[in-house]
């Protein structure tokens, strides 16, 4: 949906994507549950609805959901996204939490030509190959079952670093990215570190999707697994419908499309729908102006700095228990590209006998 004129969609010439997965709620009907599964709670029950989970690749800066799939909920979000991976392009800059990180999700995502810019877990052995001027260096990913011979690696650029902000809660250990893009020059440690946090772009997204689209809490229509199926497709097309819309309008006003109310859009939408039912031809396009004019009126507040405690109000999941000192969570005090700090590495382990990197980039 982004075009080159569109602002925040690119970072110099790479298209920003983000994938991640969430779940829906579906009727309480043998059938769903036979097909989608349920998740255990804390206690080891199972969860009161069946779930079906949609994994996303997303736009960053338009939150247009580009491609989807559904799958059970017992099916993992890193195996559901293999299905996404071909529709990623060359000058795609696609960008994932921890959850999706590991050598067979890594080679298919970029088999097609994208670069990648993902988070990995602190538990990760990265053994420092070369160490890069920008403070980055170039390290191997291995599988799992090949983390002691690491016989066949995967040639990675690492970079650690840490958010210098006295507005953040203390930081117990770097945050660690892995990433295609190998030069330095190309796409210097600080820029790809402040990047990332484009990556929660996908959680507004999502957010959208089930929040204020769908509504709060509420559980899918459909008995049958196949029309389960066909109202989340329904609900993923709307919501695409939705973002264009907003695209057309940001565009026409010469504005980042966050700067644009989802909510607002949804009501105009909602409105709409009914009232041109007795519309002629020619006055679909009037409303349709009248109505990009109606979004673009009324711009959103300029995008305030943010952070969120990662816990939960109920025990029902890894995530801490909320209290009460976590209502007034401590709010940044700095962007992220003023805030990053380039770590000193973080975890390294030699290896013997060291595996051979390749010089993959010379500037001498």
């Amino acid at each position: 949906m982004a075009t080159e004129a569109t602002p925040g969609a690119w970072y110099r010439s790479w298209r920003l994507m983000a994938v991640d997965g969430t779940t829906f709620d579906v009727p309480d009907s043998a059938e769903n549950g036979a097909r989608f599964g349920r998740a255990k709670t804390h206690r080891g029950e199972r969860s009161a609805f069946p779930q079906v989970r949609v994994v996303a690749l997303a736009e960053c800066c338009t939150h247009a959901i580009t491609h989807a799939t559904l799958g059970p909920f017992t099916t993992a979000e890193s195996v559901l996204a293999h299905e996404l991976f071909p529709a990623l392009d060359p000058g795609d800059l696609l960008m994932a939490d921890r959850g999706f990180a590991g050598l067979a999700q890594w080679r298919a995502a970029l088999a097609g030509g994208a670069d990648l810019l993902w988070r990995i877990k602190s538990t990760a052995v990265l053994p420092v190959r070369r160490e890069l001027p920008d403070g980055s260096y170039l390290s191997d990913i291995v599988a799992a079952k090949d983390h002691r011979k690491r016989t066949d690696p995967s040639v990675v650029r690492v970079i650690e670093y840490t958010l210098d902000d006295p507005g953040r809660p203390v930081q117990p250990t770097p945050y660690r990215l892995i990433t295609t893009i190998l030069d330095p020059e190309a796409a210097p440690a600080m820029e790809l570190a402040a990047l990332y946090s484009q990556r929660w772009e996908i959680e507004t997204a999502l957010d959208e999707l089930k929040t204020h689209q769908r509504g709060p809490a509420e559980v899918l229509r459909s008995r049958s697994p196949d029309g389960v199926e066909q109202e989340v497709w329904a609900h993923l097309l709307v919501h695409h419908a939705i973002r264009q819309l907003m695209h057309i309008a940001a565009e026409g006003v010469d504005m980042d499309p966050d700067r644009l109310s989802f909510t607002r859009t949804l009501r105009l939408a909602r409105r709409q729908v009914t009232a041109q039912a007795a519309f002629s031809p020619d006055r679909l396009a009037v409303s349709l102006a009248e109505g990009l004019r109606e979004i673009a009126r009324h711009l959103l507040s300029p995008r305030r700095r943010r952070s969120n405690s990662r816990v939960v109000k109920r025990k029902m999941s890894n995530f801490g228990v909320k209290r009460l000192d976590h209502r007034n969570w401590p709010r940044p005090t700095r962007d992220p590209a003023e805030a990053v700090t380039i770590a000193p590495h973080y975890k390294t382990a030699p290896i013997n006998p060291p595996v051979k990197v390749p010089h993959v980039w010379d500037h001498d």
